[in-house]
């Protein structure tokens, strides 16, 4: 077993060999000449054979030791979709960045590359990629210029109204830029809804019990929005932090997003136990870590998450937000077992839609009832994220044709845009 015939002479493998050799050893000695022999029918150098016999004295190791092979992330690939598959930016980027990927030569960049190529995996064209860009700096531009007003739809007078003052009670509404991390059309307010009492009453409870709460929910329900309105002014002691989870990440990965996310000073560090040392004593002070889009985590990182939790030093409040997060916590069911509060953000309800899209945007408070519940009915469906995107073409219509009237007919040519067609 382990031996084979080549041409004539006993080719032996090398757990075979070694074997043999500390045998020998064992029983009185290896000589010069075992060794020369063994290293013939091993087919390599004596030296080879004498490394191998060392590492299995010191090491107790017979196997060649496995090397870890330098794989591509999803951020390191769009980093290379975005150079236009310029193999040198992305290793200029992976030295930059000091993580875990810091110490990869160029030449295992490029294998690890063309290794993703001949797997199928297709690498967007340069003018792809800057097409798109440009797309979404007009989009982003038309937005800016897009302002509505009440109850003229003409640039002039929307121009004039101005986005609303911060109500009396603070935490009902609040004007978008006072909602960090939220964009809204310009001149819209989040709303404080049902859904969005009940989030902060959710977190509320986690951050009293040093645990964790889960608010999940389809998308573009308004989690995000309602988390941002219950921790803009957090209780007194309290820190938020807020992890930017890349898409399908490592330990690392994470590692690095929860290191940033808390702001410590100086480089990201090479080795993960100092990295994880200065993470765990910033969290000896009372914080909330949130971690938005939590249903892209693998369990290895929801499993990292629950030891920072753990660890006696913390004093945190673990949020996990995002559509399908219960399910991805479920998985892991010490760190569901841990989750104090439960939290679904649900559809607007018929009877709060009018009430609650009239002080989302002055565009709607001039809209009859029964025109809103057509439009909920018809395209937005309680969704909140189509409420705000409808608005925004709307915005766009009123900017782009003075003449134009919000009527049946400009609705129905807008809801097209906001659906793929059948």
């Amino acid at each position: 077993m382990g031996e084979r015939e080549i041409e004539g002479l006993v080719s032996v493998s090398r757990p075979v060999l070694v074997g043999r050799l500390l045998q020998l050893d064992a029983a009185g000695g290896v000589t010069s000449a075992h060794v020369r022999a063994g290293a013939q029918l091993a087919g390599v150098h004596p030296r080879t054979v004498w490394r191998w016999v060392e590492a299995a004295r010191s090491e107790g190791r017979v196997e060649r030791r496995r090397r870890s092979r330098f794989e591509l992330s999803e951020q390191a690939w769009e980093v290379l979709a975005q150079a236009g598959g310029n193999v040198a930016v992305l290793y200029r980027h992976l030295e930059e960045c000091g993580d875990g990927d810091a110490g990869v030569s160029l030449a295992s960049v490029y294998r690890a590359v063309q290794r993703e190529l001949a797997s199928g995996r297709v690498l967007p064209d340069r003018a792809v990629v800057r097409r798109a860009r440009v797309e979404r700096e007009t989009r982003q531009a038309l937005s800016d210029l897009a302002v509505g007003g009440v109850g003229t739809g003409t640039p002039s007078a929307c121009a004039a109204a101005g986005p609303a003052s911060l109500t009396p009670a603070g935490r009902e509404a609040a004007p978008a830029g006072d909602v960090p991390g939220v964009v809204l059309p310009v001149g819209a307010q989040a709303v404080g809804t049902a859904s969005v009492r009940a989030v902060a009453e959710a977190v509320g409870q986690a951050m009293v019990a040093g645990g964790a709460a889960c608010v999940f929910g389809d998308a573009g329900r308004g989690k995000t929005v309602a988390l941002r309105m219950a921790l803009s002014d957090p209780s007194a002691g309290w820190g938020v932090s807020w992890v930017r989870v890349p898409v399908r990440p490592s330990v690392s990965e994470l590692r690095r997003a929860v290191f940033e996310a808390l702001a410590l000073p100086g480089r990201f560090p090479h080795r993960s136990a100092e990295a994880d040392e200065r993470i765990v004593g910033a969290l000896g002070e009372a914080r909330v870590l949130v971690v938005d889009e939590a249903q892209r985590l693998p369990v290895p990182c929801l499993e990292y998450l629950q030891s920072l939790w753990d660890h006696p030093q913390a004093r945190m409040a673990l949020v996990l937000c995002g559509a399908g997060s219960e399910r991805a916590v479920a998985r892991v069911p010490q760190l569901a077992s841990r989750v104090c509060a439960w939290q679904e953000v649900g559809r607007l309800a018929g009877s709060e839609v009018a009430a609650t899209v009239s002080a989302f945007h002055p565009l709607w408070a001039g809209v009859a009832g029964g025109e809103v519940a057509w439009i909920d009915q018809s395209c937005t469906h309680g969704v909140f994220r189509t409420w705000a995107a409808l608005t925004t073409h709307l915005q766009n219509a009123l900017l782009t044709g003075p003449d134009a009237a919000v009527d049946r007919a400009l609705l129905r040519r807008l809801f097209r845009r906001l659906s793929p067609p059948v």
